[in-house]
């Protein structure tokens, strides 16, 4: 049966909602889960037309699972509503095989890395497919770029501007068409967001300030380096943000500086939040690009200027799960329950970055009420190696149980470690009842192969 049947979906609210209720025992949301999700009649999670729980019997754990379907649908559903104008935020999750959705489905890639802009070009993206970020770009990483012809490189610094001037004046640029780029601004827009992922404010390390002038000051110089073309302005605010009227000011704020140096392209950056629990809601991507657009004729926008965007984790975080095996289940009487899982910070910091809450929930009985409070932690040597702090999960969970979390798609893979020298999951995309190994299960012996 459906996926939908038996499980809940919080009601639409249109700016989203951060502010969940407090866990409860109700079970997974569905609006948790892909796209391609479907439960059978015994509560059994099957996504892509795979069944989760024997493809961690096939496979192990921790291993990530994608919805393929579901990622090239969020990829059709950016470009429909940003007039295909949109850049994938690769830093959310980048694989070969995730590039190449991406641009498949006519996407650029935004890369803030040589080894980010090495992996798309590994997938086939050519020069004008791609957007270099960086706040600390080496002359390397820039020579690269303009070896390739990036369509955009965002400029970051005043530094960055001397470096860009020497490489093209020592013939870097190979003698192309000239080098088209974007000045990065801080636009003072405080995002309602974690601390660690807000970029839009005065103190950041991103950017030239609107306020003090370095922004005006960052185009002049730029306009002034042959072979580099202005192209337009680039902010982003943050991360993880429900809250569409932040957006808003962030097009009112830019809108006056794009009339004043004539640029033909704002883009906005990515930061759109996604619901990570069952009491949370976020605005869809459409929703979101249809405020943009409205911001910017309010904000007066020129006629013909481009209004351009870089999501990420709307289009990944939702198609992934991770999946684990319960090894230990602790119980202190009149303290908490906590439940050990075979996997942890090192394939998801985020609860220890951000302390970034998530559901956990049995892919065997996905539609369980789930009475069982826990704290559901990892194997790493840290108290802080928590995976779900407040957990609920069903009153029958048993060790060697497969437990997932799900919304793990951004931000997980992108972000592994290897702590503890524990070797990082294999990513699996499910698709059509098949599964593909897109990256495989690293080994130790891949952790000793750096050493000489």
């Amino acid at each position: 049966m459906p996926a939908d049947a038996d499980l809940p979906t919080p009601s639409a609210a249109g700016q989203g909602s951060a502010d969940p209720a407090l866990p409860s025992e109700e079970p997974l949301g569905r609006h948790l889960l892909p796209d391609t999700a479907q439960v059978d009649g015994r509560g059994r999670l099957s996504v892509g037309g795979v069944d989760l729980v024997d493809l961690a019997e096939e496979v192990g754990t921790p291993l990530f699972v994608y919805d393929v379907a579901h990622l090239r649908a969020r990829c059709r559903e950016a470009m429909d509503a940003f007039g295909g104008h949109v850049a994938y935020a690769t830093k959310a999750f980048l694989c070969k095989a995730m590039a190449r959705i991406s641009l498949e489905a006519g996407m650029s890639l935004d890369v803030s890395s040589a080894g980010e802009l090495a992996t798309a070009v590994a997938a086939g993206a050519t020069g004008e497919r791609l957007v270099l970020h960086g706040n600390n770009k080496s002359d390397e990483e820039l020579a690269e770029a303009l070896r390739l012809g990036v369509a955009r490189i965002v400029v970051d610094s005043f530094e960055e501007i001397g470096r860009l001037g020497r490489l093209l004046g020592s013939g870097a640029g190979g003698g192309r068409s000239p080098q088209e780029v974007m000045v990065r601004v801080t636009p003072g827009v405080e995002a309602h967001t974690h601390e660690f992922v807000m970029t839009g404010g005065e103190d950041s390390k991103f950017g030239f300030s609107l306020a003090s002038g370095a922004a005006d000051r960052a185009a002049a110089e730029l306009a002034r380096i042959p072979g580099v073309v202005l192209a337009g302005v680039h902010a982003h605010i943050g991360s993880q943000i429900f809250r569409l009227d932040a957006f808003e000011q962030e097009v009112a704020v830019l809108a006056p500086f794009v009339a004043r140096h004539r640029l033909g392209e704002l883009c906005v950056g990515g930061g759109l939040g996604v619901a990570y629990l069952n009491g949370e809601r976020a605005p869809t991507i459409s929703e979101w690009a249809a405020h943009l657009l409205a911001a910017a004729r309010a904000a007066g926008l020129p006629e013909g200027v481009r209004l351009t965007a870089e999501p990420g984790r709307s289009i990944v975080a939702a198609a992934g799960l991770t999946c684990y095996r319960v090894g230990t289940i602790k119980e202190l009487p009149g303290i908490r329950t906590y439940v050990a899982v075979d996997g942890g910070m090192s394939d998801n910091p985020r609860p220890v970055l951000y302390g970034s809450g998530y559901e956990a929930f049995l892919p065997r009985a996905t539609t369980a009420r789930r009475p069982l409070e826990a704290r559901v932690v990892g194997k790493h040597c840290e108290s802080g190696d928590v995976v779900v702090a407040d957990a609920r999960l069903p009153g029958d969970l048993r060790v060697g149980d497969v437990l997932a979390t799900p919304v793990t798609g951004a931000y997980g893979f992108s972000m592994a470690s290897n702590y503890n020298r524990v070797p990082r999951p294999p990513v699996l995309f499910v698709e059509d009842g098949a599964s593909t190994v897109v990256v495989r299960r690293e080994t130790i012996e891949d952790l000793l192969r750096l050493e000489p």
